[in-house]
């Protein structure tokens, strides 16, 4: 069975910080693949971007390796997974955007979507918070000369 866990963020304010995010997938607890990111800094970002775009990069992974069997999608933004299990109306820009691609991504697979707490996530909220220490990290290096 394949579990994927993701998780996003947006630092230090809500919205219009850093969007990071993080996410790994486990192929019978084992772990087979993980991934971090940062979608933007400013305008337009919030925790909900970054939790979509963490559950987006993991979808498409999944689709790029022709991954198969039942896929177990668990993440802490209720938000996010219920929407995805269409338990809840999709209103915002933010989610009409996301929603869909991901549908389709995911489509034909045996997917299901499982709420979990923030501590059944540590994993996935680490590498998101990685991804935002090593985004500062480059801010404060600045441009490299070639």
């Amino acid at each position: 069975m394949i579990t994927v866990y993701f998780d996003g963020l947006c630092y230090p304010r809500n919205p219009g910080g850093v969007a990071a995010y993080g996410y790994l997938i486990r192929r019978d607890g084992e772990l087979i693949h993980q991934g971090l990111g940062v979608v933007g800094e400013g305008r337009g970002m919030t925790n909900n971007v970054a939790e979509y775009e963490a559950l987006k990069a993991a979808a498409q992974w999944l689709e790029g390796c022709g991954i198969e069997g039942r896929i177990t999608i668990k993440g802490d933004s209720m938000l996010v997974v219920k929407q995805m299990k269409a338990e809840w109306m999709v209103r915002s820009a933010t989610s009409r955007k996301y929603v869909p691609e991901i549908r389709k991504l995911l489509a034909g697979r045996n997917v299901s979507f499982v709420w979990v707490n923030r501590e059944e996530n540590e994993e996935a909220d680490e590498l998101s918070r990685e991804a935002y220490r090593r985004y500062r990290k480059e801010m404060k290096r600045g441009p490299q000369k070639l």
